[in-house]
């Protein structure tokens, strides 16, 4: 147990309501994701991710039992969002991916907690943070996070092929680090996979992964080159071309803009 983060958690509204609703159903409701990884960090989140282990169903009808109305805009793939106490919670019920093409695909609900770490992207973002303030660290996440590193969980390439939006979050990623530590065959690996992300996923996810580097705090990681500050990396001038001839809108255009600011 970890009274930091148990007592971090007992002042974020809804945060006792809700672990309170599904432990009189003897349920275990855990937070994971961005919410964790920045807790770790010492940073906040907006919104937060919760995992569960029963079925998206039971989920919904134990929340509206206690009157509290879901948005069901993604239960087909075990998730559903609540507000409690002005607080947004994002809840998913413990699964496994099946024939996963990019941002679709097929489950099978589980209740072990590790299959459902094993689909996830990276290993801090596989971190679970339980009601009584301990984290649960399937893949070395904590580790990683003191390391400065973004690591797959799993072989990276089959990762990145599963869905291609993950070179983006790898690049966004690497801007919450000061001073990030590259894992040498990423590069290589991303570079020989690159093109292919332009057909799997949609412009729009592009563009929104772009805008997320832009916050980050230490932004200029995810854009330039570790050893030449002023050498651009490979997948952002990959990105300037496609879009460029493409002649895509949707305002790419200001995104692109606000990224020259770093060279300048």
């Amino acid at each position: 147990m970890n009274k930091y983060y148990l007592s971090y958690l007992s002042k974020i509204p809804g945060v006792n309501t809700i672990i309170s609703i599904f432990e009189k159903e003897n349920t275990e409701l855990r937070f994971v994701g961005g919410f964790v990884r920045n807790l770790v960090l010492g940073r906040k989140s907006k919104d937060i991710d919760c995992a569960i282990n029963i079925k998206v169903d039971e989920v919904i009808k134990i929340l509206r039992s206690n009157n509290y109305e879901t948005n069901d805009y993604a239960k087909k793939y075990g998730c559903i969002s609540v507000i409690i106490e002005d607080q947004k919670f994002e809840i998913t019920s413990l699964r496994k991916d099946l024939n996963q093409k990019g941002r679709k695909t097929e489950i099978e609900y589980t209740n072990d907690w590790k299959i459902d770490a094993n689909r996830r992207d990276f290993t801090f973002n596989a971190l679970y943070l339980r009601s009584n303030g301990e984290i649960v660290d399937y893949f070395e996440g904590l580790k990683d996070l003191r390391d400065n590193k973004v690591k797959f969980i799993g072989e990276i390439e089959k990762s990145i092929n599963e869905d291609f939006l993950r070179i983006f979050r790898y690049y966004r990623f690497l801007g919450i680090f000061k001073k990030p530590n590259i894992i040498k065959e990423y590069d290589t690996i991303i570079e020989k996979n690159f093109y292919k992300s332009f057909k799997n996923i949609s412009k729009e996810m592009i563009r929104a992964e772009m805008l997320k580097m832009i916050e980050n705090p230490y932004a200029l990681n995810s854009f330039v080159d570790i050893k030449n500050k002023h050498q651009k990396k490979y997948w952002l001038l990959m990105t300037e071309k496609y879009f460029i001839n493409k002649k895509y809108k949707l305002g790419l255009e200001k995104c692109l803009n606000k990224i020259e600011v770093f060279f300048n």
